[in-house]
């Protein structure tokens, strides 16, 4: 998405999502508790061969910008028929040993992974989505990561076509993906439906939150003027806003903070609609946000969240994928 130039005074940059109101806020932190060792891949598991981030190579990258998402479910084959009968998406399986992974396409094209892992009784958690982070050096941002108070959970491993990856949390909690893509970054572009269009990081001190992905990322950092109570920042970079940091509700303190995914769709109300259908939940109704965009949030059938968004924003108001 991009925003128009700042002077250090800051206006915060135009063209934002809203985010949910404080009782639409207790319902999704609700669904989307902790995730936990739940995403960290068995151990001593080989890493096994996924397709280029990107084919030809972009020859671009964004340090900063949300290149992949990853489920991690107990069922992979319900969730292949929900998001397949849902936004299209068509799947591809990629079997080694007893692991199950499969990239979930759209238009031929990849968008996004599904790992299958069994829910653990010692390992808390429950079906999520993982959201990715581009870097330029997966190990630096490790070691950034651990010197301001972050974990890793899954340590770097090499993809030969992918490039390297590591599953790190932040000081709060938060767990999310770091990539260093062998083919470059997808260019910044307008979301097509199906497609991711944004990322929203739910914590309990957005300020704090901020600073860490700074450091991480060396994204800019705004704050949206708010009404409700709630503060609101913009993450960007490459004149882009990548992703908001919102304050979790005093309430939900014992609920974890974490990343939620929006996928872009070409009608909200048809969408949620689907979503019962296929056996999911709709935790938010579609509700317009500040800048006209309706957005919803629904649960699969295993309890994973996922945003929807249906933006008709104009040529000048750009959400890059």
């Amino acid at each position: 998405m991009t925003h128009p130039d700042n002077d250090a005074g800051r206006r915060p940059p135009r063209q934002f999502f809203g985010r949910p109101r404080r009782s639409v806020f207790h319902v999704l932190l609700i669904a989307a508790a902790a995730l936990g060792a739940a995403l960290a891949p068995p151990a001593g598991a080989a890493p096994f061969d996924l397709p280029p981030l990107v084919q030809p190579a972009s020859g671009e990258h964004h340090a900063g910008k949300i290149v992949w998402a990853d489920l991690v479910t107990p069922d992979l084959e319900g969730a292949k028929r929900f998001y397949g009968g849902l936004f299209g998406w068509t799947f591809r399986d990629i079997r080694t040993g007893e692991r199950s992974y499969t990239l979930a396409l759209l238009d031929g094209e990849p968008v996004a992974g599904i790992a299958q892992r069994p829910l653990r009784a010692d390992k808390p958690g429950q079906p999520a989505w993982l959201t990715f982070i581009s870097t330029a050096n997966v190990g630096e941002a490790e070691r950034i990561a651990l010197a301001r108070g972050g974990k890793v959970i899954a340590p770097a491993r090499t993809y030969a076509r992918r490039g390297r990856q590591a599953v790190l949390a932040d000081p709060q909690g938060a767990v999310f993906a770091v990539l260093q893509s062998a083919s470059d970054d997808p260019r910044d572009e307008l979301a097509s439906p199906g497609e991711w269009i944004w990322s929203s990081l739910v914590t309990r001190d957005p300020d704090a939150g901020a600073a860490f992905y700074q450091a991480m990322f060396g994204y800019e950092a705004f704050d949206l003027p708010h009404d409700d109570g709630f503060e609101h920042v913009v993450l960007s970079s490459d004149g882009y806003a990548r992703a908001s940091v919102n304050a979790l509700p005093g309430e939900t303190s014992t609920l974890r903070p974490h990343w939620l995914n929006f996928v872009r769709v070409l009608s909200a109300a048809d969408a949620v609609r689907k979503v019962e259908a296929l056996g999911g939940r709709v935790l938010v109704a579609p509700y317009r946000d500040r800048h006209g965009g309706l957005t919803a949030v629904v649960a699969d059938p295993a309890g994973a969240p996922v945003g929807l968004l249906e933006w008709t924003g104009s040529a000048g108001q750009e959400v890059a994928k």
